[in-house]
């Protein structure tokens, strides 16, 4: 769909996630790594600036359900306000993943159960030395 794509990881510090922002990057470098067009990055601020200071015209968004796309619509609509030369695409995600959110995964994997295939290999075993398995 694209020549060049960044995976773009928001430096959100109203958050505590179980993996700081350099660990993510470094479990999505590895993970993109036999693609060659794909680069991973942080950024600060609004998406859309960041966007525009790397030269990219479309950002992607993922819905998994239709409570997803209310919130992307309303943030597709302002980033269109603030860069209209920048597009949103929003890509359906396949049925067999629609019910997978970063909670539910750590929720199972704290609680013993099996992530494989859910997430890559290398951010399962991640998530087994962050959360040992009750």
């Amino acid at each position: 769909m694209v020549g060049r794509l960044i995976v773009a990881v928001l430096r959100n510090h109203s958050k505590q996630p179980l993996f700081s922002v350099e660990e993510r990057l470094e479990m999505l470098a590895e993970v993109v790594k036999p693609y060659p067009n794909v680069e991973v990055g942080a950024f600060d601020g609004l998406l859309v600036d960041y966007a525009a200071s790397r030269g990219a015209t479309m950002i992607m968004r993922g819905i998994r359900a239709v409570s997803d796309y209310e919130l992307d619509w309303q943030m597709a609509l302002m980033n269109r306000r603030l860069r209209p030369e920048i597009e949103t695409v929003f890509l359906v995600a396949g049925e067999e993943y629609s019910f997978i959110s970063s909670n539910l995964v750590k929720e199972v994997a704290a609680l013993g159960g099996n992530v494989s295939g859910i997430v890559p290999p290398l951010v399962e075993q991640r998530l087994r030395k962050k959360i040992p398995a009750k």
